[in-house]
């Protein structure tokens, strides 16, 4: 596999970065280093947007047909570097291999075959009264993408802007750039028109700032904490410009006294645990019946012995590591202030074996967590499940909605009915019930500090569509 990469890709070609300086991209498992990428700065963002901003009239004069076309070939493109995606996914990012298969490498295809459809048959006019209502693209789109889902998170935001007629520039995460580099080689095999999709690599604060603040830039699309969230939000703000956010996730996971015990607590530490528990969505929040409780406790120590660190090639591995030596500290912080204020270890935890190189957290439960302790507020982003008991349908509720984030959570209960309306009460931007499987043509987004706006599906291709009424 050749890691090298020394360009942007620029007006439909790959161009030299001619800065000279790069940012080293290491594997997580070893510490070692094993690429490099262009460090973009403000001039480059320039150009990109410069091209997509020439591209847009051609691109959103597109017909519909056409648009579908050329994402179909793009699928295809992708579809032929699957192996090749989810390798450099484990390696770049050290999700295990058969995971990063299915899910980083998987779930982007499925996405963006929805698209193509979507593009094939875009929302048609409406008539109200003497207006005739319609959609338009928005025009350029900066998209500034995170690390934890390298190509899931560009295709959730490329697709659909591509698919309403928009004009693209990214931003990949400079952790995880080098999947965003296989999907454009994909791009430019699908013979995408010049300038309608440009690639930028570098940091947050040199390429993800003159994005955001750049005045040709229409809507920025980001992804990623609430922190980086609120600053791109306020460089938008200075020029009035659309943006749309998806932030952090503090979700909870609700197991009435009624439930199958065994199938949440299984499919609740299963989901906190995802990607080394570096998903937004995790429900890293356990709330059980207290009657329940001890029960729960030992399900979960149970669950979590059996994932199993090491190698993200080694089939037998469960957890890989997380993605730098920073996001390894923060995590270890969080689990050693969880037991300062009262948590009880149950699995996992500080002195827990790790392997001896690489950035590893143990899987870790905490039992007895306070509510409204650091531990249940703030995203930890690693294999941390915290857990909490309470005594009636009003109380974990109430727990549940004790946080700024609103983004992911889950209900299970042996009556789905009672399940639901637990779910309506919750006051977040998904619920999944009885462990359903995710949707992907559904509306993804949150509540509260969570973000603004919805990715995925129809609700997806909405965010990047401006609405005209044309008076007759």
């Amino acid at each position: 596999m050749d890691l090298a990469r020394t360009d942007f890709y620029l007006d439909g070609a790959w161009v030299a970065a001619g800065g000279g300086e790069t940012v080293a991209v290491h594997n997580p498992a070893t510490e070692e280093v094993v690429a490099a990428v262009p460090a973009g700065t403000a001039a480059d963002v320039e150009r990109a947007v410069a091209a997509a901003r020439a591209a847009f009239p051609g691109w959103a004069d597109a017909a519909p047909a056409d648009r579908a076309a050329c994402l179909d070939r793009l699928h295809a493109a992708l579809t032929a570097r699957t192996d090749e995606i989810a390798r450099t996914v484990a390696l770049e990012l050290g999700t295990p291999l058969r995971v990063a298969t299915r899910v980083q490498a998987g779930l982007p295809l499925t996405v963006l075959r929805g698209y193509v459809e979507l593009a094939a048959a875009p929302p048609a006019d409406e008539t109200i009264g003497n207006s005739l209502v319609v959609r338009e693209p928005v025009g350029v789109v900066g998209a500034i993408t995170p690390w934890n889902y390298p190509l899931h998170q560009v295709v959730a935001k490329l697709a659909p802007a591509l698919a309403a007629g928009c004009t693209v520039v990214l931003k990949p995460s400079e952790l995880t750039p080098l999947t965003a580099y296989l999907l454009f080689d994909a791009v430019h095999e699908a013979g995408f028109p010049p300038g309608v999709v440009n690639l930028v690599t570098g940091t947050g604060p040199v390429v993800g700032e003159a994005i955001a603040a750049h005045p040709d830039v229409d809507l920025v699309s980001f992804t990623g904490s609430t922190a980086t969230g609120r600053r791109i939000s306020h460089l938008a703000a200075d020029r009035i410009a659309r943006v749309t956010l998806e932030l952090g996730g503090k979700s909870a996971n609700v197991v009435l006294d009624d439930a199958d015990l065994a199938a949440a607590v299984k499919v609740g530490v299963g989901n906190a645990f995802l990607n080394s528990g570096q998903t937004c969505t995790a429900w890293t929040r356990l709330l059980v019946h207290h009657e329940r409780y001890d029960e729960a406790l030992a399900l979960a120590a149970g669950a979590t012995a059996g994932y199993r660190l090491g190698d993200p090639f080694d089939p037998a591995t469960r957890l890989g590591p997380l993605v730098s030596a920073a996001q390894r500290d923060r995590v270890h912080e969080h689990v050693a202030r969880g037991l300062a204020d009262g948590g009880r270890l149950v699995a996992g935890g500080p002195d827990a074996p790790l392997p001896d190189r690489g950035h590893f957290v143990a899987p870790t439960v905490i039992a007895d967590v306070d509510p409204d302790s650091a531990l249940a507020q703030e995203e930890v982003f690693g294999p941390v499940l915290a857990v909490m008991a309470f005594h009636d349908e009003d109380e974990a509720v109430s727990i549940a909605n004790n946080s700024r984030y609103g983004l992911a959570g889950a209900v299970w209960s042996a009556d789905t009915d009672r399940a639901l309306r637990v779910a309506r009460r919750m006051r977040t931007g998904a619920v999944d019930i009885n462990g359903a499987p995710f949707n992907p043509l559904a509306p993804f987004g949150g509540y509260k500090q969570s973000g603004l706006g919805r990715e995925l599906g129809r609700h997806g291709l909405a965010e990047f569509l401006q609405v005209k009424a044309i008076q007759r």
